[in-house]
């Protein structure tokens, strides 16, 4: 043996949960298991241990597997030295959250050349090799999968696209994420607007999109539990006028018999939000002054609990029978 021939790692004091070699380690973890940092050096020459990132090494020879490379960023984030964190200290997101969550429009674990992990902005941390560091005021409840804390669809969707400029791949994320039933519209669009991504014309581009999509979804359903809870059928998609007098607005379903209005709220954050908002509540409570019975139904709502906002359209519509007449109103295609 000469100065040239590399150390071959013995196996660590400690074996690893599932009792098989431990294959990755934090220089915490080795210091407590008492390798020292000279040793840890000598571990790390050609053929044996590997530094993969500041403070984190693979036991293994060979390259690291697309685990490794996760758990080792997991490890680099919650490495000593970090502010302690209200709530969870570290969890994939981005692209490489979004393959976890199994996005056909995300690619493979392999072909990532950069790992995104989510941290509390109280960590002392920078972005280092392939681990980038985001911070969060509030971090979101992370998802396990594969043994792996994962942040949610949403947030993951939105610093994905933090980090993109292709148009297109910006849109399939988007739309895969409304289309494949992982959140709604306004769940993705609230995110962008916290990472301040709607400022870019290419995302601005995609959330409209994305926005189309998720009311023709929400309207498919809309029909559907008209269909399916067999409720009388209604107007679909009319604008409510007084005869000779102003525009009332439009509403997605009206029964005239009943004076009963279905409005779906496929609202999202947007900087005219506010607006939006005092002009939707001053068309509701003009309509009910009216007579009009107005039941507001979410995305959300319908995809989670159908039967349930089936029984409330179903109520109001009986209910009708025991209202005052409402005002007449001129119902015209929209």
């Amino acid at each position: 043996m000469n100065h040239n021939t590399p150390i071959t790692p013995r196996p660590l004091p400690l074996p690893s949960a599932t009792g098989q070699a431990q294959r990755l380690a934090s220089a915490d973890q080795l210091r407590a298991q008492g390798i020292p940092a000279a040793e840890v050096a000598a571990r790390c020459r050609p053929g044996g241990w590997q530094q993969l990132l500041p403070g984190v090494f693979l036991l293994q020879p060979g390259p690291p597997t697309s685990e490794d490379r996760l758990k080792a960023a997991l490890l680099y984030a919650r490495r000593t030295g970090a502010v302690p964190p209200q709530g969870p200290d570290a969890m994939i997101t981005g692209l490489a959250a979004l393959t976890l969550h199994r996005f056909s429009s995300a690619p493979p674990l392999t072909a990532l050349d950069r790992i995104d992990v989510l941290v509390p902005r109280t960590r002392r941390l920078r972005s280092t090799g392939w681990v980038r560091v985001v911070r969060a005021p509030e971090s979101p409840e992370p998802v396990e999968l594969t043994g792996v804390p994962v942040a949610p669809v949403a947030r993951a969707v939105a610093d994905a696209v933090s980090g993109l400029a292709d148009a297109e791949t910006v849109r399939r994320l988007l739309t895969e994420a409304v289309r494949g039933g992982h959140c709604e519209p306004g769940v993705v669009v609230r995110e962008l607007s916290r990472a301040r991504l709607l400022s870019r014309p290419h995302v601005v581009d995609a959330v409209d999109a994305l926005l189309t999509e998720g009311r023709s979804l929400s309207e498919q359903r809309l029909y559907e539990m008209v269909r399916e809870f067999a409720l009388p059928d209604p107007l679909w998609n009319v604008d409510l006028r007084l005869p000779g007098g102003p525009h009332l607005g439009g509403v997605d379903a009206y029964w005239p018999d009943q004076a009963v209005a279905v409005e779906l709220d496929t609202r999202a954050p947007r900087q005219d939000d506010d607006e939006l908002w005092t002009e939707y509540t001053r068309k509701r409570e003009h309509l009910e002054r009216l007579g009009i019975t107005v039941v507001h139904l979410t995305p959300r709502k319908l995809r989670e609990a159908m039967d349930q906002q089936a029984t409330v359209v179903r109520t109001a519509l009986m209910a009708a029978a025991d209202r005052q007449p409402a005002a007449y109103v001129v119902v015209l295609p929209r």
